[in-house]
């Protein structure tokens, strides 16, 4: 396979389940292709040219994967957008991308939805869809190069930069994906991982359809969760330590589901303490891996037995090149730190319209500079000891402090603000901001994070507010988020290894 239409076109006619939704009736590769097509004559209609931005902004559905494939298969760019943002937010990403069109949900329009206010503003078509809505038609073949997928990194020093993943991307990662964990057509995953991050819609969608496989989408995660899993004769799930440990809360299934083969997890630090409880729990192997949008995903993962775990480490390389890098772009020796460095067809060849972080974030030999601090040891293993980058990792869910920071100083009692992260027994990491009043101006803390909570999704609204004095800085006037998280919290705050 080289594009994803190949995908289509290899399990066209094939009556093995692809997406199997409780209480719906199962639909089959078949229907899958047949829905793309007539999808495709849809958006035909609408003059798109190749490389046109569609941004989607839709739950976790049938209706996503198809609509993502009809437009990625079409040449055009899908653009997944988190259905929790606010007005704001959904107009940068309009505006930074050019969007086209958004698509929401059946209903969006009336309710005024926060993404239907936004494209308004920003002159974009808007395109409401559902089940009952959806067929598909394939127009102009992609090319491996062609772009097909556009996600937001979080962003550590300014606004979040535009990742371009072209099909050779998303292909190459999804055959990683397949090849780590010996997906075939008879493996089934429960979704659980939201569809517009790179985890949920790389490794439990779109690589579960490459073996063959079928995905199998509840509305959301609840304590029906054991009881999907089993009725659908799913064999493995990924999550983040978030959602593990929400599972885990729920009563254990008895027996243990039989074809239960592993857990995988990602988008966070899974602890030595929660990869045991789990495996004690389940008797199954936990799969901890290590990976990046810019990578359209997995770089890294522990491998199904007889191979060894180290549970304290991310795994081995799978399908890319790793090294471990000095500041002068040197490979360091075995168990000796410095900065993951990847070089791979999944990794992305540059963020869009970026020249200088992207002359910033390439060796001279193209090996991208993923920010991470690392070591590798003799046998292979790459263990993560830091983030060089500033970003909050909440659970998987990552922000960026530089973000926050622009929202809350446009408080008019709010004089200097800086976001900085802090240890969290469930998140690993929460939001924590120290902010300085403007002399005269009085603000308390509900009354701020009440505020906030209005202008951002509610992952970010800080869990902490601390009123202080004075912030930090260089000798350049660049906020030390390590030193004032230590100021105010008394101690050192640990990062979380992703």
């Amino acid at each position: 396979m080289k594009t994803l239409q190949d995908l289509l076109y290899t399990f066209a006619g094939n009556s093995n389940p692809a997406v199997m939704i409780p209480q719906t009736t199962p639909l089959n590769y078949n229907d899958l292709y047949n829905q793309v097509q007539y999808l495709q004559s849809e958006l035909a209609s609408l003059d798109l040219n190749r490389g046109s931005c569609l941004s989607i902004v839709l739950p976790n559905s049938f209706v996503f994967v198809a609509l993502f494939l009809a437009i990625s298969c079409m040449r055009a760019v899908a653009v997944p957008l988190n259905p929790a943002l606010k007005q704001d937010e959904y107009g940068f990403y309009l505006e930074d991308l050019e969007s086209e069109v958004v698509f929401v949900p059946k209903g969006a329009f009336c309710e005024r939805h926060a993404a239907v206010l936004a494209a308004l503003d920003k002159g974009v078509t808007i395109i409401e869809c559902c089940l009952n809505d959806v067929q598909i038609v394939l127009d102009q073949p992609p090319a491996q190069q062609d772009v097909a997928l556009i996600l937001h990194t979080s962003g550590t020093t300014g606004r979040p930069k535009a990742v371009p993943l072209t099909h050779q991307n998303i292909l190459a990662s999804v055959t990683n994906v397949c090849a780590t964990y010996n997906l075939t057509p008879h493996d089934r995953t429960i979704l659980i991982i939201p569809i517009f991050h790179v985890h949920g819609l790389l490794a439990s969608t779109l690589a579960p359809l490459y073996s063959g496989g079928t995905v199998i989408i509840p509305h959301r995660l609840t304590h029906s969760f054991w009881t999907d899993f089993i009725a659908y004769n799913a064999t493995w799930y990924t999550g983040t330590p978030t959602s593990h440990s929400i599972i885990l809360q729920f009563p254990l299934p008895k027996p243990i589901p039989p074809l239960l083969r592993f857990i995988r997890s990602g988008s966070g630090p899974l602890s030595p303490f929660l990869h045991q409880k789990l495996e004690t729990a389940f008797g199954v192997p936990v799969l901890n891996n290590y990976a990046l949008t810019e990578a359209c995903g997995q770089i890294t993962s522990n491998l199904l037995p007889p191979v060894l775990r180290k549970p304290d480490s991310v795994g081995t390389a799978t399908g890319v090149e790793v090294l471990i890098l000095d500041p002068l772009g040197r490979p360091l020796p075995p168990d000796t730190e410095g900065e993951i460095c990847i070089r791979g067809p999944n990794v992305t060849s540059g963020y869009l319209d970026n020249e200088t972080q992207n002359a910033a974030s390439f060796t001279s030999d193209h090996f991208f500079r993923t920010g991470d601090n690392g070591r590798c040891d003799g046998d292979g293993y790459i263990f993560l000891t830091g983030r060089i980058k500033e970003v909050i990792n909440k659970g998987g869910e990552k922000i960026s402090p530089a973000e926050l920071d622009d929202v809350i100083v446009h408080h008019p009692a709010v004089a200097e603000a800086a976001t900085f992260a802090m240890e969290d027994e469930m998140y690993g990491q929460d939001v924590a901001v120290a902010v300085m009043v403007v002399q005269g101006e009085k603000i308390d803390a509900v009354g701020l994070r009440r505020w906030i909570r209005g202008r951002v999704a509610a992952f970010k609204v800080p869990k902490n507010i601390f009123f202080v004095s004075e912030i930090p800085k260089t000798a350049t006037g660049k906020v030390r988020r390590d030193v004032l998280a230590k100021m105010v919290l008394g101690k050192e705050v640990v990062m979380p290894k992703l």
